[in-house]
């Protein structure tokens, strides 16, 4: 499938939405975030817990194309992980960041 880079550089003037549905975007889901030095890095081992910004049971970000566009929470469905949409961000919002 196409990259949207693809699709910005075609000489053609309007694309279709049949089109833009086959363009891929990078999907992230972001349970929350740290910084470390290379130390406290490099002295991980298997059962190290870091402490992340996030509560426990605060919703996760949904970030596509390195954008802030939803908020969702955590499921297992069939012994995996998953993504719930909780709030997507209305397209003002969405608008803002760009």
């Amino acid at each position: 499938m196409p990259l949207l880079k693809e699709y910005l550089r075609s000489t053609r003037k309007n694309l279709d939405m049949e089109q833009l549905g086959d363009i891929m975007l990078p999907i992230r889901m972001v349970l929350g975030q740290k910084k470390l030095t290379i130390k406290e890095l490099l002295s991980l081992k298997e059962g190290s817990v870091l402490e992340i910004t996030r509560l426990a049971g605060e919703n996760i970000d949904l970030i596509v194309n390195n954008r802030l566009i939803a908020k969702g929470e955590v499921v297992v469905m069939n012994n995996h992980f998953g993504f719930r949409l909780v709030t997507l961000l209305s397209p003002e919002e969405r608008l803002k960041q760009m």
